[in-house]
C-alpha cells in the first residue's frame, strides 16, 4: 500500500517542493509524487492531464491519494465528484492536506454514505465556485488594464519628468526658449507651451505617467 501525492503546478507559488512540504507538515508520509506542470485545473480534466492519467493506472486498492485540496482532482463540480467516486470504488482512500479530510468507500452504512457524499458535493461545488471567481477576477483585471491603456489621454508629451523640471528651472533662472530648447533637445514651441502654462504641461505628463505600459498585454 502506497501513499501518493498528486500535485498540479501551474504558478510560481504552487511549486512542487512547497506542496510536498505542506503535506509532510500535515503528517503525511509520502511514498511517491505525481505532478502535472503548467496545467490549468479549470480547463483540463484529471484523466486528460499527462501525469493525471498515470494515477488511474498506478493507484491500487488500499493506496492513499493525497491532494492539497479537492480542486486538484478536476476542472469542475461534476469532474471532481466523478473522480473521487471512481477512486473510492477502486478501494483508494482520498485525503486532503487542507482540513485533513478523508474520503473512502469502506463504509456501508447508508447514513454515513449520505453524509460523506454530501460533503464531497459541497467541497467540489466550493472548489468550482472559487475557481470561477478567481477566473472572473483575472478577466476583470485584464480588461481594466486594457481600458487604462486604450483610454484617450491626449497626445503624449515629448518630455519626461526630469526634462520638464529642467525646463522649469531654466525658465526660473531667466534662460530663453531657444537656449532651453538647445539644452534639452525639445522644440522651441514645446518650451514655450511649458512656459506659458506649466500647470497644463504638468497635467499632460501626469496622465501618461499614471498608466505604465503593461508589456504582457
Amino acid at each position: 500500500m502506497s501513499t501518493i501525492l498528486y500535485a498540479r503546478v501551474s504558478t510560481i507559488d504552487q511549486n512542487l517542493t512547497h506542496q510536498r512540504s505542506q503535506a509532510q507538515a500535515a503528517g503525511f508520509t509520502i511514498d511517491e509524487v505525481v505532478a502535472d506542470h503548467g496545467v490549468s485545473g479549470v480547463s483540463t480534466r484529471l484523466a486528460e492531464r499527462e501525469e493525471g492519467k498515470r494515477l488511474f493506472d498506478k493507484l491500487r486498492r488500499g493506496d492513499t491519494l493525497v491532494v492539497r485540496w479537492v480542486d486538484r482532482l478536476g476542472r469542475n463540480y461534476q469532474d471532481v465528484t466523478d473522480t473521487i467516486r471512481h477512486f473510492m470504488r477502486q478501494g483508494v482512500v482520498i485525503r486532503t492536506v487542507i482540513n485533513n479530510m478523508t474520503f473512502d468507500g469502506a463504509t456501508t452504512d447508508p447514513m454515513q454514505e449520505a453524509v460523506r457524499d454530501a460533503l464531497i458535493a459541497f467541497m467540489a461545488a466550493s472548489a468550482q465556485a472559487q475557481a470561477e471567481a478567481t477566473k472572473a477576477a483575472q478577466r476583470a483585471g485584464i480588461e481594466a488594464r486594457k481600458g487604462d491603456q486604450t483610454r484617450y489621454r491626449g497626445k503624449k508629451p515629448s518630455y519626461d519628468r526630469a526634462t520638464f523640471r529642467t525646463v522649469v528651472d531654466m525658465l526660473a533662472n531667466g534662460a530663453g526658449a531657444s537656449a532651453i530648447a538647445k539644452a534639452t533637445g525639445l522644440s522651441r514651441q514645446t518650451v514655450l507651451r511649458i512656459r506659458d502654462n506649466q500647470a497644463d504641461a504638468k497635467k499632460a505628463l501626469a496622465k501618461w505617467e499614471a498608466v505604465p505600459v503593461d508589456p504582457h498585454l
